[in-house]
């Protein structure tokens, strides 16, 4: 068991570990010319932060949490999702004494006991993105602009944007009433936990996952149909503005996501190539959040999105995907003496930004080349005693077959060929 990663973990590494790197990077440059900052939280929280915050009527809370009790008798739970931290962080450092909106993101491990299955893992990284400080459905629209700008970029096109709104404090209660009243009738076809859900948060109904509620939910009311006119408006605008932006989209009502800080506008990107696990993003608004924590009330909006299930999606897409080769030129030798001259010549290319590598294993000129072949080296050099007598050695393109005689003191004015 100790040689095996914990079941629903995994090891990244090699090409997979590649693959993941080029989500990131795209991650990082979209970011920047968004103007979001980045904000790295602890792994571990106390255990109230995500009751109160999530939800103590969630399936995260009641069962995916994974909860201890610290040396110092502190319930302590590892983080199920960024939101919660993010908004703890935002008080804790009083952000909200900076020039508003607050625009934050961040790319972080999360945690839910969950029956492991594709795209559903006990450990999964979340890249998401937090703005504090805006009631404007521009605001909805430009979060919502920003998850569909890096699955374009990433490639992936065979998604569809769900939204919904599940309005404010004022009609959340009409429509809660509503739901008490449909699922009444069914309370005795009802999971053991929605039960209990019934008349402390009916809405939670909506998002269980077990097959005999979700039978029910389908003729469940819609909450479209309880908005008030403030809530109606926002998301008419947010849909005006969507369409500004030529990103299309459709008005899904059986959106509510699984966490109860969500207000007005809830959205998925959805990708149904991927099986059931097919949401590849999803957020909303949470204008509650924040006073929920202990502060004034402040207006939000973001999003989560698994890398993992991003990796899938653009697999969907365009098959496996191949990172490029990551070797510029591997220096081989024969001899001692070259071995020390190969060490030195690679350490000189690497300060002027070229990917080298030379022989740490001992081997022949023969399994050198072997190597180099398998890491996927661009050009190769072989140093012996002539090459150091000289001075230079051969610059073979792989590739091509092509070599040239180029000198160990004149790296600048070859490295270029290498690195085109």
């Amino acid at each position: 068991m100790i040689t095996q990663a914990p079941r629903g973990t995994y090891d990244l590494y090699g090409v997979q570990a590649a693959k993941w790197r080029m989500i990131e990077e795209e991650i990082y440059r979209l970011m920047k010319e968004f103007c979001y900052s980045e904000i790295r939280t602890p792994i571990f929280e106390h255990t109230e932060l995500f009751q109160r915050g999530v939800g103590d009527t969630t399936d995260i809370v009641q069962k995916e949490m994974y909860t201890f009790e610290d040396k110092g008798k502190r319930s302590i739970t590892l983080k199920p999702e960024g939101t919660s931290g993010a908004a703890r962080a935002y008080l804790e450092h009083k952000m909200f004494a900076d020039p508003q909106p607050t625009k934050l993101f961040y790319i972080t491990p999360c945690f839910r006991y969950e029956k492991p299955q594709a795209g559903r893992d006990r450990q999964f990284t979340q890249f998401g993105v937090e703005l504090y400080g805006s009631e404007s459905p521009m605001a909805d629209a430009e979060v919502i602009s920003l998850a569909y700008e890096l699955l374009r970029r990433l490639g992936i096109t065979n998604v569809t944007l769900h939204i919904n709104s599940l309005g404010c404090q004022e009609c959340r209660p009409k429509y809660n009433q509503k739901l008490k009243e449909y699922f009444a009738s069914y309370k005795d076809c009802l999971c053991e936990t929605c039960q209990g859900r019934l008349e402390r948060n009916p809405l939670r109904i909506l998002d269980c996952k077990s097959p005999e509620c979700h039978k029910i939910v389908e003729g469940a009311p819609s909450v479209l149909d309880s908005l008030d006119d403030d809530c109606k408006a926002h998301f008419a605008e947010v849909q005006r503005i969507l369409t500004a932006l030529g990103i299309p989209y459709v008005v899904d009502p059986g959106i509510v996501r699984g966490l109860d800080y969500y207000t007005r506008t809830v959205f998925e990107f959805v990708c149904e190539e991927i099986g059931a696990q097919g949401t590849v993003c999803a957020g909303g608004r949470y204008d509650n959040l924040i006073a929920e924590l202990g502060g004034d009330p402040t207006p939000a909006v973001g999003f989560g999105a698994g890398i993992g299930r991003m990796l899938m999606a653009m697999e969907a897409s365009h098959g496996e995907l191949v990172p490029e080769k990551k070797m510029d030129l591997y220096v081989g030798s024969r001899g001692e003496a070259a071995a020390v001259q190969a060490a030195v010549l690679v350490y000189r290319l690497r300060q002027a930004g070229v990917r080298a590598e030379a022989d740490l294993a001992g081997r022949s000129v023969k399994a050198q080349m072997k190597y180099a072949n398998k890491i996927g080296a661009r050009y190769t050099m072989i140093l012996g005693e002539d090459e150091l007598a000289e001075g230079q050695a051969a610059l073979k393109n792989m590739e091509t077959g092509e070599s040239e005689k180029v000198a160990f003191a004149e790296i600048e004015s070859w490295k270029g060929r290498i690195l085109e």
